[in-house]
């Protein structure tokens, strides 16, 4: 939820999953003392593929809408994986919500 609108992680990934540069990604909330919440994507690129934040950001604008669109995307070499080999969101979320006992602002 961002500014008292849900946002779904799947809705936002397979935005990112239409442009051609990005292999895979996962997004989650990240605190935000304005909004409570914003979107924060993580994105591994294609090999020998490029894009910048605010390419990225306007993609998903343009499919999702700009409640959608990520606030910010870290670009990552790989992301962190479970044990089964599902992108761990969890280890992903601890990176910004660590320490707290609850996961809203």
């Amino acid at each position: 939820m961002t500014g008292g609108f849900n946002v779904y992680s799947k809705e936002v990934e397979d935005a990112l999953a239409s442009h051609p540069a990005v292999g895979i990604s996962a997004v989650v909330g990240a605190p935000d003392p304005k909004w409570g919440e914003t979107v924060r994507a993580y994105v591994v690129l294609r090999a020998g593929a490029s894009a910048t934040e605010a390419e990225l950001i306007a993609h998903v604008k343009a499919l999702k809408g700009s409640v959608n669109a990520p606030k910010h995307i870290v670009f990552a070499d790989a992301l962190p994986q479970t044990a089964v080999g599902k992108i761990d969101k969890k280890a992903l979320r601890d990176l910004h919500w660590g320490g707290q006992t609850r996961n809203v602002s």
